[in-house]
């Protein structure tokens, strides 16, 4: 009887900390600030520079995903539709670690491809890790508070002619309007972020 109830009470008594498809987090949790993170605009970045902004957008994204690459048009659409709103930011970060991944590359990258907004290299891989981020592309929603309103895919189809739902957008709007997203998360879907293997003790 005391083995069956000690495994009820470790299996129950503590919250889940991890999201339905989120190894980490969940959705109302309040995520790690990031820090003196370097952009491909040669400044360094930190969560405070975003403090006025009610909601922000971040994607991990990087340079060398199939799946990054095909987003990148519809990451700019998203970009400049919401930069008609100040009270909305977006961010991008590259955790990968790979030559093609370097900060050197992004900025090749942001040129070409036309970024107009922050591109940030995650060097140390630890906010990834923190948020629990494993693919490229894959979206967060924050509110003011900095809690998770949404998290997952972009929208509901990587082929961009046949999708038909942005939860992005949609968490967005909800949030600004004092509401919850309808759909709070969803299986991110892209190449696994390249985070530098460490070894079991």
């Amino acid at each position: 009887m005391k083995s069956m109830l000690s495994l009820f009470l470790m299996c129950f008594a503590f919250p889940l900390v991890a999201g339905e498809y989120n190894p980490v987090v969940d959705v109302g949790e309040v995520l790690s600030p990031w820090q003196d993170l370097p952009g491909t605009d040669g400044k360094s970045h930190a969560w405070e520079d975003l403090k006025e902004k009610p909601v922000v957008i971040v994607v991990f994204t990087c340079n060398t995903c199939p799946y990054a690459v095909e987003y990148e048009s519809r990451i700019n659409k998203l970009a400049a539709h919401w930069a008609k709103d100040d009270r909305v930011a977006l961010v991008a970060i590259n955790s990968n670690l790979i030559d093609d991944d370097s900060l050197e590359a992004m900025s090749e990258k942001a040129k070409e491809a036309k970024f107009t907004f922050p591109y940030l290299k995650d060097e140390k891989q630890e906010l990834g890790k923190s948020w629990g981020a494993t693919r490229t592309p894959e979206f967060f929603v924050l509110n003011q508070e900095r809690k998770v309103v949404y998290m997952g895919a972009l929208d509901n189809d990587t082929d961009a002619e046949k999708a038909t739902i942005n939860y992005v957008d949609a968490a967005v709007e909800a949030t600004l309007a004092g509401k919850q997203p309808a759909v709070q998360e969803t299986v991110p879907i892209g190449c696994n972020i390249r985070y530098k293997r460490s070894r079991r003790r």
